[in-house]
């Protein structure tokens, strides 16, 4: 374990932020890191229990007692090599996880839990530094290829991940840059891009081929995947949710993850005609997650008069509630770093007109208030209440409200089953054509990056069995630790 009374002796510390007023001026991460110092005393912390609930609640299975541990002891590069253990991207989730694992962290019963998102953040920041980090190219090679399509978090892991196994990879990505959402899709100031580029650098120099602005099945054939020996599809959940609401239709309403991408392709000098802009707009954000909250942090930095959040659903406890006991995943409320930067947030409120002008421009939407009604056994039931409507003049609604699952334009080319939800549907990461696999959000819906790089280390092996009979590919329930 850590320090034996680590966890008495130390008060949880997590990363400060810069100031609202200098951060919203610009598009850059804006994190303060702690010491090496406090960082150690962070792992000391950890109490190394006898059922490491942490395990459990993280999806990838990482070795966190033990990252812990080699944290406290100064062992920096063996906490990388078993952090690298269980996950090929820590930089991605040390940023953007929402940290499962520290809502199960045993210690969490009676304080607050580990910092273990942090501590996970900076052992790989100080393996880049140190050059602990280095292509691992295969010593041998298969003779075997594998198509990636789809470059966010679920396509970089089983690439990766198939590339160690000796198969010649090569990743198609439609946009013209690597990263899936994570490039595009998350704001700059919560993950600079820079990251991205770094991992991918590593990925090349490993032996993996990557193919930008490439659509599969649109700008390129899908006959000619028929080179391939296997294909592994990561293209995501990216069919948008809209609202049907009378006037959605209206100059004004725009999807989120339009919104954002355009931002972030601003940010990086691209070109973009006719970007939706929130700058002196009273800006309304409709859905409360974490796209949502990019929203809200996106709409300031680009100098809004005004920002309101709906969410339809209640507004949730600020602590646990009895529905979700430790270690569960607790349903409570979430203020996030862009709340804070201003944002006026509201609850069971729902939209029912988009009102617009004779040109077609959107000035106002109204709303009712709700309630639900839960009845056991039942759908839960919504009830508008009477009297509640209310008009709130807007320049810019922002639609957050997910995914309804994956493009149907690859499964209906390759003949490729459905699932009940809309996935592609799948046994043991393959589809009912054999050598053809899925992962990430394609194949379970829209879900963590987490969740997204373990479907892809998990497929990887299926796929890798698949192929040879066999894998040494570790996976959650064990496996060879990786040279780091």
């Amino acid at each position: 374990m850590g320090k034996v009374t680590g966890f008495k002796e130390f008060e949880r510390q997590d990363e400060s932020y810069i100031a609202v007023q200098e951060r919203v001026s610009n598009y850059n991460e804006f994190t303060v890191p702690l010491s090496v110092a406090e960082v150690s005393k962070q792992g000391s912390r950890c109490m190394d229990c006898g059922i490491p609930f942490c395990h459990s609640g993280c999806p990838l299975g990482n070795l966190i007692p033990d990252f812990n541990h080699m944290i406290y002891q100064g062992e920096w590069q063996k906490a990388s090599w078993i952090l690298h253990s269980t996950n090929n991207f820590p930089e991605f989730t040390g940023r953007l996880c929402p940290a499962p694992c520290e809502k199960a962290c045993v210690l969490g019963l009676i304080e607050d839990p580990v910092a273990i998102e942090n501590i996970e953040k900076n052992i790989v920041e100080r393996a880049f530094q140190e050059g602990w980090i280095k292509p691992q190219p295969p010593k041998t090679r298969t003779g075997k290829t594998v198509a990636v399509i789809g470059s966010g978090p679920a396509g970089l892991a089983a690439a990766q991940q198939l590339n160690r196994a000796g198969h010649l990879v090569t990743v198609f990505e439609r946009d013209n840059a690597i990263g899936g959402l994570l490039r595009y899709g998350i704001p700059n100031f919560k993950l600079e891009k820079g990251i991205i580029d770094r991992r991918v650098a590593i990925l090349k120099a490993e032996g993996i081929i990557f193919k930008v602005n490439t659509n599969v099945g649109v700008n390129y054939l899908i006959s000619d995947l028929k080179a391939f020996d296997a294909i592994m599809l990561c293209g995501g959940a990216t069919e948008k949710r809209g609202l049907p609401t009378s006037g959605a239709d209206a100059d004004g309403v725009v999807q989120a993850m339009d919104f954002l991408t355009q931002q972030t392709k601003v940010v990086y000098g691209e070109k973009v005609e006719n970007q939706y802009l929130a700058t002196g707009k009273d800006v309304i954000v409709i859905g409360g997650g974490d796209t949502g909250s990019d929203c809200v942090g996106t709409s300031n930095r680009q100098g809004a008069k005004s920002v309101t959040n709906f969410e339809i659903m209640p507004k949730p406890a600020v602590g646990r509630s009895a529905a979700t006991p430790w270690p569960y995943w607790p349903l409570q409320l979430k203020t996030s770093s862009s709340h804070k930067e201003g944002c006026e947030r509201n609850w069971l409120i729902n939209t029912k007109e988009f009102i617009k002008d004779v040109s077609g421009k959107l000035i106002a939407l109204k709303t009712v208030a709700v309630e639900w009604k839960i009845i056991p056994g039942q759908r839960p039931e919504l009830i508008e209440v009477a009297g509640s409507e209310k008009t709130w003049p807007c320049d810019l609604v922002l639609l957050a409200l997910g995914f309804t699952g994956p493009e149907k334009t690859l499964s209906q080319q390759l003949g490729l089953e459905i699932d009940f939800r809309g996935n592609y549907q799948a046994k043991n990461y393959q589809t009912n054509v054999p050598n053809i696999f899925t992962a990430g959000d394609m194949r379970r819906g829209q879900s963590l990056i987490v969740w997204a790089i373990s479907e892809g280390r998990e497929a990887a092996r299926q796929l890798d069995i698949y192929l040879m009979g066999k894998s040494d590919l570790a996976t959650k329930e064990g496996g060879d630790l990786p040279a780091v």
